[in-house]
């Protein structure tokens, strides 16, 4: 983990409510796909965490969803204004995990954005990826060009139909033949891919105190005992999870 200030290199929509923000920083405490920054806003106590969508040297690239006072304030942000953030927290996404099989990338909303790199990484390794993104609806459906970009075969779900599957990412995942699969979105969907019975990893969102597993504020109960969000994932096993 590093702390410092990072400039706001663009600020732009690209979707209903939808941010893409690329940072220029220190991102070399970043290592795993599925990694997230913790970014403080003036007025308000706790630092708003935001999964990592894309890092290379010197340079991060987030997307957020306006759902409060800290999303709302950064979408005012423009080019040149600096941000104080924590970067490389969580563990990420272990690829060496699907060596050798077909994965699924899963995503589904604002858990789209860590699929990206997560797809990017697995193809390097020499992946066959099937990336599942899952919408509300057609407007809201961003970068599936730059997931096809990657050599990824897209599948997107949207909950009334109007593009895609007309249904969930399960549906989805139903139609592949991936035998290990990497998602990230809210705990419903996450609730039934742990059901599909298929070997995977989660990545849970959650509100977190101070990002590092200090507060004790994001503690879950596993099948092998209590972890901390933030620290000891965000990312877990499926064999670990439990939504009993």
């Amino acid at each position: 983990m590093n702390k410092g200030y990072y400039e706001i290199l663009s600020n732009v929509k690209i979707a209903p409510d939808t941010y893409e923000m690329v940072l220029r920083g220190d991102t070399s405490s970043l290592s795993n796909p599925g990694q997230f920054i913790n970014i403080a806003l003036e007025g308000l106590y706790l630092r708003r965490p935001i999964s990592v969508c894309h890092y290379e040297e010197g340079q991060l690239t987030i997307i957020y969803k306006t759902v409060g006072k800290g999303t709302k304030q950064m979408a005012a942000m423009t080019a040149g204004q600096q941000l104080d953030v924590l970067c490389g927290l969580g563990n990420g996404f272990d690829t060496s995990k699907a060596k050798g099989k077909k994965a699924a990338v899963i995503g589904g909303g604002v858990g789209v954005p860590p699929m990206y790199d997560t797809a990017r990484r697995l193809i390097a390794e020499g992946v066959e990826v099937t990336a599942i993104l899952g919408f509300a609806t057609k407007d809201a459906a961003f970068y599936i060009d730059k997931f096809e970009a990657l050599g990824a075969k897209v599948m997107v779900t949207t909950d009334d139909g109007t593009m895609g599957i007309h249904g969930f990412v399960t549906d989805a995942l139903k139609q592949t033949d991936c035998d290990y699969f990497f998602a990230c979105g809210p705990q419903p969907m996450l609730r039934s891919l742990h059901r599909t019975g298929i070997s995977g990893q989660l990545s849970f969102e959650e509100r977190m105190g101070c990002g590092f597993g200090a507060c004790m504020g994001c503690t879950c109960h596993t099948l092998v005992g209590t972890k901390r969000i933030c620290q000891d994932g965000p990312v877990f096993p499926t064999e670990e999870v439990s939504f009993e």
